[in-house]
């Protein structure tokens, strides 16, 4: 009985030496360690690797510096009151040099103070300045005025924007049959003029064509009255003869289409 008492104090020494007396202090990579004398936290921040710090009196807490990733869903209205639901993503760091600071202004629940409520006031805040038709056709510029809202609002929280991006807008479902319907009725509208192009064009062809037939007309009429018409017979003829000569004459006839007086 005595030796499973001693065995007992044994272990609990050991126990309380490890969590309380231990003097090693080891920060891995992506990480950043606050270090605390009696709670307050201090001004040195430790690297990654092997630390030493004085047992009892000094505790050290760990922060993560690599990028993290957050996607939140917004519910926001457009400039010209039409409700939009967005869903985006924020990457993000803390600031290596800062989490000293971080811990003591905001402490370990940064993401719920200040990371979330900063992209919900931002989104709310950027599309308020568009109209839905333009959150969709100028999301490029719809991302940089976020981003922007975002990085100020961040910027002096010891929290570094990485890169955002919007990954849906959605919106009631009346609108979206609003925006089905007028692209149908644009759609009709363009059809209708190209129709219209097309007509145009085929009523100028045919009035070219008319014009030429009639001046055709006009130039043939005035050969045949300055010279009497028989020119135009001559040329008339010429047109419809095949190039064979007559293999039998009529007394006292002679050649067609060949004058001799000139």
């Amino acid at each position: 009985m005595l030796k499973k008492f001693k065995l007992l104090v044994v272990a609990v020494a050991v126990f309380i030496f490890l969590t309380l007396l231990w003097p090693i202090i080891i920060v891995r990579a992506g990480e950043r360690g606050v270090v605390l004398n009696w709670g307050a936290v201090q001004g040195n921040i430790m690297g990654e690797g092997l630390h030493f710090i004085i047992p009892i009196m000094q505790s050290v807490k760990k922060l993560d510096v690599k990028t993290e990733k957050k996607e939140v869903a917004v519910k926001s209205y457009s400039k010209d009151i039409q409700t939009v639901d967005a869903a985006v993503a924020l990457n993000y760091h803390l600031d290596p040099s800062a989490v000293n600071k971080l811990w003591q202004e905001i402490g370990a629940d940064y993401e719920s103070r200040i990371i979330d409520p900063s992209i919900q006031e931002s989104v709310k805040a950027a599309t308020a300045l568009f109209t839905a038709q333009e959150l969709i056709e100028l999301r490029p510029k719809v991302k940089d005025e976020i981003k922007t809202q975002l990085f100020n609002r961040l910027s002096g929280r010891h929290i570094v924007v990485d890169d955002f991006s919007i990954v849906n807008f959605d919106f009631s479902a009346e609108y979206e049959k609003a925006v089905e319907a007028k692209q149908v009725s644009q759609q009709g509208a363009l059809k209708a003029e190209n129709d219209l192009k097309r007509i145009k064009t085929e009523a100028e062809q045919r009035v070219a064509q008319a014009t030429a037939e009639a001046t055709a007309i006009k130039i043939q009429a005035e050969a045949i009255t300055q010279q009497g018409g028989k020119e135009y017979v001559s040329l008339k003829a010429v047109e419809k003869w095949n190039g064979v000569l007559p293999t039998q004459m009529i007394p006292n006839a002679t050649l067609p289409f060949i004058d001799l007086t000139k």
